[in-house]
């Protein structure tokens, strides 16, 4: 997108991978704005004081990045953030602002769970003036979103407002206020409002963020421009909309911005490190430890911080495969033997469900056994035999490998064998990540070998979950484990 218009594709990045995706973005045309510091010295551009069409913020679990932003901005966001062959990602259901009437399904100590018709939110008591019960139509906006592998909930507010980046209207009467801590720049941009020759709208306040006090006068106009334009579509939804106590299911109103989430597989990690070590010292495996735990992080910026200039960029073995130091990495922050490490097993659809923990009986230079107890009842997948008390599960993740074995025993006896074809394994200090590929090798304790749920991947394709590329990947690894076994 060389030459990209700067109105209309302009990025802020905030999180691990900013150095990397501001290298992609920039490479790409895209215009980079409210950059850190850090940021700054790395890169000889000059990075403008304008309204982003998109931020790309990484998760909370550093698993991956959420974009939300104009539909336009995010739709061709995605294509440059589909880094490597396990990246995945999905439509956010409820991006930030959108409004909607919800329907209260249950209420918690502080908060209510409000279905949206899309997903179901979360609306804390502070963020409502009123009483709210179950079965009670509510409108709410939705503040904060949240990735689908999350346990957490789009958080709402009933307080609607607008926002364009750089300045927001809140619904209240009132001077504008700046948010930032520098007290001289906000009186500063205070003053200069008034010089806009923009007001907000009867009944709205503006608020600026802090990036605003570095931006231009055109720039300031433009942004409070399309917020009272906003504030105004806004303002005639909701007037021609009837009150949301008059509803009986969920309808959404409003939604400005679009929204999707990106989770990053261990090889879209090394293509990440790739961009980032074109601008900066970039140990091996820079963004893979870093996801694993806040002090694997902290030691990767000091141990980057110590190489310097003198590092020596190699970051790839004599057949030209990534390299990256696991049992390094494991020794200082784990996992170690005797841990308990739970099993993060990704839908191609975008949850994440915990398949329980279990201990880890070894651990060698790249892989890490846990042997998990089973309880009683029901039957083992594929291999049609109930499941009993005492069962032992022996399952070992071998960090980058697009597999892994799990046996299944009884006192001495292997009941089977049943091999999981997934994106490459991720081996954390407490948890073991990847995405299922649905299509499964068994092997049955009479050595029979069976290949299972080749239509559940194609359906997965169908529903745009699964990429040809990587289902073409699964197949070809479940071909293979079938001829070895």
């Amino acid at each position: 997108m060389s030459g990209a218009d700067p109105a209309s594709h302009a990025v802020r990045i905030r999180g691990i991978y900013t150095t990397a995706l501001t290298r992609l973005f920039l490479d790409a045309g895209w215009m980079v704005v409210d950059a850190s510091e850090p940021i700054r010295r790395r890169f000889d551009t000059e990075f403008d004081a304008t309204a982003p069409t998109i931020s790309a913020e990484t998760t909370a679990d550093r698993q991956g990045v959420g974009v939300q932003g104009t539909p336009t901005a995010v739709d061709e966001a995605a294509a440059l953030l589909s880094v490597g062959i396990d990246t995945l990602s999905w439509e956010d259901a409820a991006p930030v602002g959108s409004v909607i009437d919800g329907k209260i399904t249950d209420t918690r100590r502080r908060g209510a769970l409000v279905d949206l018709g899309t997903e179901t939110g979360y609306l804390p008591f502070r963020n409502t003036d009123d009483h709210v019960d179950v079965g009670e139509m509510v409108r709410v906006q939705v503040r904060e979103s949240a990735a689908p592998w999350t346990d957490d909930r789009p958080l709402l507010d009933t307080d609607i407002r607008v926002s364009t980046g750089l300045a927001t209207l809140l619904p209240e009467s009132g001077t504008p206020t700046v948010s930032t801590r520098d007290a001289a720049a906000a009186r500063e941009l205070v003053g200069m409002t008034e010089l806009l020759g923009v007001e907000a709208p009867d009944g709205w306040r503006i608020q600026w963020e802090h990036a605003a006090t570095e931006a231009s006068m055109d720039v300031l106009k433009s942004a409070l421009n399309r917020a009272v334009v906003q504030a105004d579509t806004l303002a005639g939804v909701l007037d021609d909309a009837p009150p949301a106590a008059d509803r009986t299911e969920p309808t959404g109103l409003f939604a400005e911005r679009a929204g999707r989430w990106f989770w990053f597989g261990r090889e879209s990690r090394f293509v990440l490190d790739g961009l980032r070590r074109s601008v900066t010292t970039t140990l091996p495996g820079h963004h893979r430890i870093k996801t694993g735990a806040d002090a694997a992080s902290a030691g990767v910026d000091l141990a980057e911080a110590l190489c310097g200039s003198d590092w020596s960029g190699e970051t790839s073995d004599e057949d030209g495969i990534d390299t990256f130091p696991f049992s390094v990495v494991a020794d200082c922050f784990g996992p170690s033997v005797g841990d308990q490490v739970d099993i993060g097993h990704g839908k191609p659809d975008g949850r994440l469900i915990s398949l329980g923990s279990g201990t880890v009986t070894d651990r060698d230079d790249d892989s890490v056994t846990l042997q998990r107890e089973l309880s009683g009842g029901g039957s083992y997948d594929a291999l049609d035999i109930p499941r009993k008390n005492g069962d032992i599960a022996v399952t070992t993740f071998r960090e980058g490998r697009w597999w892994y074995p799990t046996v299944y025993r009884r006192d001495d006896d292997v009941l089977g064998t049943y091999v999981n074809i997934c994106t490459p394994v991720e081996c954390f200090p407490d948890s073991v990540r990847y995405v299922d590929l649905h299509v499964d090798v068994i092997k049955h304790g009479d050595g029979r070998v069976e290949r299972v749920d080749d239509d559940e991947l194609e359906a997965a394709v169908d529903a745009e979950n699964v990429h040809e590329a990587l289902a073409e990947k699964a197949r070809s690894v479940a071909s293979a484990l079938e001829t070895a076994l």
